[in-house]
């Protein structure tokens, strides 16, 4: 059973998209990562009026244990993936600190969307859902929080190319980078400083800082 977010389910997708892919997913022949009930995690933790900053990764992790709804986010005691280590090892730079473990889930309750360009993936296939028709809903969530204030960090080519046309630098931060990923992190991850950028930018709208450090 997969519950719609609350706060997002008016949007056009979910009538019109989401019951052929929801039955596309059910007759895959092996297993779909995250588990149903976590694939609208992301968007059932932050409500689009709580929404304060979007994190944009590719899909969600295609090794089984690791996907839990949440962009780059792992449940407590699962060891890092690399990407997340990246990611941990960019906030020690910046910040000087790195959360005690890779749940993601205390950035959600601070307004931190973390969000993938795909939902779901098939075990063992990265990628495997890219052309699965998620994108409709991404550039439907984008459409939604560009109407309002947002620090966007686009991380990979597929998420520049996806968010861009929605960003406005009159009301939005915009911190495009590589992809945290072992491939790609040294190619301008690393260095970017992006969750310092974010909580100055938050700071100069008289809000609240993010403590990406929280656990």
């Amino acid at each position: 059973m997969t519950p719609l977010p609350g706060g997002w389910a008016h949007l056009p997708f979910f009538h019109t998209r989401w019951p052929a892919l929801q039955a596309r997913l059910a007759a895959e022949p092996g297993p779909v990562l995250p588990a149903p009930h976590a694939i609208f995690r992301a968007l059932d933790l932050v409500p689009p009026d709580r929404a304060r900053v979007l994190i944009l990764g590719q899909d969600p992790y295609p090794t089984p244990g690791h996907a839990d709804g949440l962009a780059f986010s792992v449940a407590p005691g699962v060891a890092l993936p690399r990407s997340l280590a990246n990611i941990f090892a960019e906030m020690q730079a910046d910040l000087g600190c790195r959360p005690a473990s890779g749940d993601l889930t205390p950035w959600a309750r601070q307004g931190v969307v973390l969000l993938n360009t795909a939902l779901t993936v098939p075990a063992g296939q990265a990628n495997g859902h890219a052309g699965w028709g998620w994108g409709a809903l991404v550039t439907e969530v984008l459409d939604a929080l560009a109407a309002r204030p947002l620090a966007f960090l686009l991380w990979g080519r597929q998420a520049d190319t996806l968010a861009r046309p929605f960003t406005d630098p009159a009301r939005h931060l915009v911190l495009a980078s590589a992809h945290p990923s072992p491939l790609s992190a040294r190619r301008g991850f690393f260095g970017s400083r992006p969750f310092s950028a974010v909580n100055r930018w938050l700071a100069d709208r008289g809000e609240p800082a993010i403590d990406w450090c929280a656990t």
